[in-house]
């Protein structure tokens, strides 16, 4: 018994690694296989009790983005207390939000800086970045996108297609993140799901194609119907029920599940032989050929729910794990050669290759120091080693390695392809640095940082307080990199630019 556990954890193939996180052991609502297997594994093998093995293709790096207003840091509450992360769900209006954690999101009610937590569903491990929706905000969406491998792009069923959703889905374009999408607050007045498609379809060009069909509209919003494997359900309380599909909606599901099968047919042969011969297509193949085209961004998948009302939140994360992408689906990570611009090198997301990450986010924390934000490509990162940070030519030494659980951090001792964690000790290292093995020097795709828009002539109250005004502006560059500081020789004033008067204002007085 203990030689096939010992062999069980250890002996993994490429697409299995190394990662760390307590979040695995103590979500509440695994499999009680998973519970049963892992009680096991702890009281036979003798490891350290943050080490779990995890198959890659069970690890999703999701974020969640939209327009300001769409409801997605509620959707993100909802997903935290569905999967067992959270027993309270907090709301962003009365400023409990658990990934709202700082004092400016909470008495503004809007999310500032992305924030990162690990969850569980299904046998799935998930790390989920929440993003802002406010355009002075882009920077935290820029840098998020560049490190996670799929997106839940919320969309509110009344407002449909605004503003900063184009600027989102534009930047999600830039790094090719294969996304899905989330039509939020279908129990609202004037709610109407065809029309936020069409308008996907109409200016975002998202190929969008309803994967649901919602059961009544606005206030009489009770259910959801899956169309690919024919199933309805109704949602009371925090239990989905599933139930028959009522009869008026039998002719809705087929139609809906006909523009999909004629939609997927064009990238598998089979489906297209099924659709010609008009022959039925099983839902497994269905839904396997649906995620590749959605991988290949061909297609977005759309579904619907209302997450204030807890409606909807169960499918959607069925939907993360069958159609986002696992680092083994995103592949290989290319980076240039240090020496040989020319030359190019590959990172495969496995343990047993040369270690390679990127740096995405700094925060200045009173108690800990710099935490530098980091996502692993490919090998393993162990505290105390030296890796070489490729941007500044320079060696550093990691101290600790921190699990992000939004303002909470679980120190590990390792991380592997696919954790993003967050890492202390770093002195040189800042946002977009390429951290890789001194063997294989290789820089990764920086982040695009967008110019900023506006300026603000700055003084300190006393004259005595330059020099503090410096410190904690060099802070805030170092932590924003949307956000510069420069000094007038000719008015002899500071002047800080940024993204806009909200980015300035929340700089100025919350920094």
């Amino acid at each position: 018994m203990k030689f096939f556990l010992h062999h069980a954890y250890h002996e993994c193939s490429d697409d299995h690694a190394i990662t760390t996180s307590n979040s695995f052991y103590f979500t509440p609502f695994l499999t009680s296989f998973n519970t049963f297997f892992l009680t096991i594994c702890k009281k036979f093998v003798p490891l350290h009790p943050n080490l779990k093995i995890m198959a890659l293709n069970k690890l999703r790096n999701i974020g969640i983005a939209a327009h300001i207003d769409a409801g997605k840091t509620t959707v993100t509450e909802r997903i935290l207390f569905f999967t067992g992360t959270t027993r309270k769900m907090g709301e962003v209006h009365d400023g409990q939000a658990t990934m709202d954690f700082m004092k400016q999101e909470q008495e503004r009610g809007i999310t500032i800086a992305s924030a990162a937590i690990s969850c569980a569903w299904n046998g799935f491990a998930i790390n989920l970045i929440d993003t802002p929706g406010h355009v002075d905000f882009t920077i935290e969406v820029e840098r998020s996108l560049r490190v996670i491998d799929g997106m839940i792009a919320v969309f509110c069923a009344v407002g449909g297609v605004e503003p900063q959703s184009e600027t989102v889905w534009n930047q999600a374009d830039r790094y090719r993140v294969p996304r899905i999408a989330f039509i939020n607050k279908m129990d609202r007045v004037g709610a109407d799901f065809p029309a936020v498609v069409d308008q996907m379809n109409k200016y975002l060009d998202a190929n969008a194609f309803p994967f649901q069909v919602p059961m009544g509209e606005e206030e009489n919003f009770d259910g959801i119907i899956d169309v690919i494997e024919r199933k309805a359900y109704k949602f009371e309380e925090f239990e989905r029920i599933e139930i028959p599909i009522p009869e008026e909606y039998k002719d809705k599901v087929e139609q809906t599940r006909a523009k999909v099968v004629e939609k997927v047919a064009e990238f598998n042969e089979d489906i297209m032989q099924m659709f010609f011969d008009e022959k039925e297509v099983p839902a497994d193949l269905l839904k396997r050929v649906a995620r590749e085209a959605t991988l290949k961004l061909l297609i977005t998948p759309v579904f619907c729910g209302a997450a204030y009302k807890n409606k909807g939140i169960q499918l959607i994360l069925d939907a993360v794990t069958d159609y986002l992408p696992s680092p083994i689906d995103k592949g290989a990570v290319t980076g240039t050669d240090l020496d040989d611009p020319e030359k190019l090198h590959t990172c495969h997301p496995s343990p047993k290759e040369p270690f390679s990450a990127l740096a995405f986010k700094l925060i200045h924390d009173p108690y800990v120091g710099q935490q530098t934000f980091t996502r692993v490509f490919s090998g393993t990162l162990k505290s105390g080693m030296q890796v070489f940070n490729a941007t500044k030519k320079k060696h550093e030494r990691i101290g600790r390695i921190m699990k992000i659980h939004a303002k909470e951090r679980v120190e590990v001792a390792e991380a592997g392809p696919g954790d993003i964690v967050a890492l202390i000790g770093l002195k040189l290292t800042k946002t977009g640095d390429t951290l890789c093995s001194e063997e294989h020097r290789l820089l990764l795709e920086n982040i695009h940082v967008p110019p900023s828009v506006i300026e603000l002539k700055i003084t300190p109250e006393k004259h005595g307080d330059q020099s503090k005004l410096g410190e904690a502006l060099h802070k805030l560059t170092t932590e924003d990199p949307s956000f510069n500081v420069r000094y007038d020789e000719e008015t002899e004033e500071t002047v800080i630019a940024g993204m806009g008067e909200l980015h300035l204002e929340n700089a100025y007085y919350g920094g």
